[in-house]
């Protein structure tokens, strides 16, 4: 026993090391992009050690970064033993494979539930989305070790959706590149480059220190269009069973196009007055249209599959 589970706690120990670097190097980037080296590992070990839930005043010391540092590497590999066990049970059990979704599901959250615990003062200066794009990075980074390590287990987690993933991160991708290329030309046109995403990374991610902020927007930017891109991958798979599914895929589709206004109405109308609406429309409509020629240069035969339904069901 002791030996079969040596391998277990190897793999768990670098799973959750390489899960820490990750989470570490994303708030490291990220305190840089607003001017603010360490802060987070600051007001974190503040926290903790010294009951500080404001970080107005705080002082960046050696001791609270440190300490926290290494309860931050104690929690990843701790939290990596599980993993690894949890994977390697799965192999011998196919049907705990949901496990494996379940933990790292709970994984994403966790570090949120935990931080908003310390105080809202210590969560805004956090920010909510940085802990979850954090924890969604290390997740992907300590999945990837662990695939390598266990072959089989990616036609266990995915199965057939593997083409559809694959599908979908692609297309996210392409309309990623489609609106930061619309916009990159409209910003040189304007005398301007790479205004669009300095607003925006301001708008939203609250960060306006230069090439920092900006990478850290397109970052965030492809994400968001890569789980897109996902679900829409899996509309055009139920579609290719039935067609009327196609109806969700264009209603998606549309609130996609409605959706980055609403956004900005909400959390950031002064943008609006900066970007000509017309260009935020036009740029998210070529994205939609790269999208869905992409899918159905993909599918070719969906277009007639979906006419010949609609001419049964008249």
């Amino acid at each position: 026993m002791a030996r079969a589970s040596a391998p277990i706690l190897r793999e768990g120990v670098v799973g959750g090391l390489i899960g820490a670097a990750v989470v570490a190097l994303w708030f490291l980037l990220f305190d840089f992009a607003r001017g603010k080296p360490l802060l987070t590992p600051a007001l974190l070990g503040a926290a903790v050690f010294y009951g500080v839930n404001n970080p107005i005043g705080l002082e960046i010391a050696l001791a609270p970064v440190v300490g926290y540092t290494i309860i931050h590497l104690l929690a990843f590999v701790a939290f990596g033993i599980i993993a690894a066990a949890v994977i390697a049970a799965s192999e011998r059990e196919p049907t705990l494979v949901i496990a494996v979704v379940i933990l790292f599901a709970a994984f994403e959250t966790f570090f949120l539930g935990v931080v908003s615990v310390l105080g809202r003062a210590v969560t805004d200066a956090l920010a909510w989305w940085a802990i979850l794009v954090a924890n969604f990075l290390a997740a992907v980074a300590m999945l990837w070790y662990f695939l390598l390590r266990h072959r089989a287990l990616p036609r266990l987690l995915v199965g057939s959706w593997a083409g559809v993933l694959r599908e979908g991160m692609t297309a996210g991708m392409i309309g990623a590149a489609v609106v930061a290329v619309w916009f990159l030309a409209i910003d040189a046109v304007q005398g301007e480059p790479l205004r669009t995403p300095r607003l925006l990374g301001g708008a939203f991610l609250k960060i306006w220190s230069g090439l920092p902020g900006i990478l850290l927007y397109t970052l965030v930017h492809g994400l968001a269009f890569a789980l897109f891109g996902i679900v829409a991958a899996v509309l055009i798979a139920g579609a290719e069973r039935e067609p009327m599914f196609v109806f969700a895929l264009m209603i998606l589709f549309t609130a996609f196009e409605v959706f980055f206004f609403a956004a900005l109405v909400i959390g950031a109308k002064w943008v609006l007055d900066e970007l000509s609406a017309w260009t935020v429309f036009a740029g998210n409509l070529l994205a939609a249209a790269s999208m869905l020629a992409y899918f159905f240069k993909s599918h070719r035969t969906l277009a007639r599959r979906m006419a010949a339904a609609w001419v049964e069901e008249d």
